[in-house]
């Protein structure tokens, strides 16, 4: 590479990475359908959603909470550390053991992996408590960054803007659902507890 050129967007690892999401939301999907045959269409696209969360959860973020306590990514090797190497790319703080992010990992990977295995349980099984850890798993804040490298598309649309916004289009549509089903109960509670 000549002195002055920008290095190559796609790499072997940039579509490793992008493959690696497909898979993780293929197998969300076969699951929804293998458990969730018995829910509504809606419902089962819930289920491919929180399977994706879970499986999101446990497989990438969990890894990268171990190499960020055991020392960081940027200086682990293997195909995870090289995954989160690239979205390190869009937001460097991913790189180098960042405690803000590392603690909040931390927390979604325990918390939000094991809400979501409850919430697929709650569906599939018509819970009572469905809409509660429904709308607790969906809660969460936004936080902007200047660590943010927004200088090309690829670590912009698809790394910030995409692989993060699923975690609020989606999570805002459940919670609209939610609502809709809890103000349905309030409104005809009878009708409803026969």
């Amino acid at each position: 590479m000549a002195e002055g050129e920008e290095p190559a967007l796609f790499t072997k690892v940039t579509v490793y990475s992008l493959l690696a999401c497909v898979a993780q939301f293929a197998v969300g999907f076969v699951f929804a359908q293998k458990w969730g045959n018995k829910c509504s269409a809606v419902d089962r696209w819930v289920l491919v959603w929180l399977f994706y969360d879970a499986i999101v959860h446990f497989t990438l973020e969990g890894p990268f909470v171990y190499m960020s306590l055991v020392g960081n990514v940027a200086a682990s090797d293997g195909l995870l550390a090289e995954l989160w190497k690239e979205y390190g790319k869009a937001d460097e703080r991913w790189l180098y053991s960042d405690p803000t992010i590392v603690s909040l990992e931390l927390l979604t990977v325990v918390l939000d992996g094991s809400l979501a295995l409850l919430l697929v349980y709650a569906i599939i099984k018509d819970k009572h408590y469905r809409h509660f850890v429904q709308i607790t798993l969906c809660v969460y804040w936004l936080i902007g960054s200047p660590n943010l490298n927004t200088s090309n598309w690829l670590y912009l649309w698809v790394y910030l803007v995409f692989f993060n916004g699923i975690w609020v289009v989606v999570p805002g549509l459940l919670l609209w659902q939610s609502w809709r089903d809890l103000r349905r109960i309030h409104q005809y509670p009878k009708k409803n507890n026969r």
